[in-house]
């Protein structure tokens, strides 16, 4: 994916498995298992993520995948099961919901914020892990959800659906979504529409004060 994210899209289409990578260990083991899996698959892979794990900082150089845990990837044969979310990193005060590019924005956002967020990278968006999903917000009691796409339509709304219908009484605040805006203004920057780790540490702080 490069100036879109149309991955709403292919989640509704019945049928359809629809998978995002968030680092290099996680393509090779997902795409085996796509692959492999006998019905259709539609893989997604950000362009941004090409160079490194980019943390949305604009001015900041971007740390090549050499110097990350995750860019080793056996050369031998291993999979990623399709349908599982993984946790990146542990926490008890909120719970963040990320893919694809958004994961290290997340992660910078929590690093920079100090909140004790637990951070889930979603890996596949149809299977949903609902039960990984279920049980960091059941523990934290909060949730924020960032994606790259637009608010409206994005699969962030299904996401806030599934939180809310199933940990209603868990909640102790609103789940909030950090997302692309739905309209573009004339001569904006790049940086002004991708969801940076400011506008999701303003969301962080936000549900943490409700």
């Amino acid at each position: 994916t490069h100036s879109q994210s149309p991955e709403a899209l292919f989640t509704h289409v019945a049928g359809l498995q629809t998978i995002i990578p968030s680092n290099p260990y996680d393509a090779k083991g997902l795409l085996i298992s796509a692959i492999e899996n006998d019905d259709p698959v539609i893989f997604l892979e950000p362009k941004r993520l090409y160079n490194g794990p980019f943390n949305g900082h604009y001015d900041q150089p971007v740390v090549p995948w050499s110097k990350h845990v995750l860019s080793e990837t056996p050369e031998g044969y291993y999979s990623v099961p399709i349908g599982k979310a993984a946790i990146r990193r542990k926490g008890s005060a909120v719970t963040v919901l990320a893919y694809g590019t958004m994961v290290h924005v997340a992660e910078a956002a929590v690093t920079e914020t100090g909140i004790d967020a637990e951070v889930i990278d979603l890996r596949s968006l149809v299977p949903l892990d609902i039960e990984t999903i279920t049980a960091s917000v059941a523990k934290t009691g909060r949730c924020v959800i960032v994606h790259e796409a637009t608010r409206l339509s994005g699969f962030g709304t299904q996401l806030a659906a599934e939180v809310q219908e199933r940990c209603f009484y868990q909640l102790e605040a609103p789940i909030l979504r950090v997302t692309g805006w739905d309209t573009p203004y004339p001569h904006a920057h790049e940086w002004d529409y991708f969801p940076g780790p400011e506008r999701v540490g303003r969301a962080l702080m936000q549900v943490m004060e409700a």
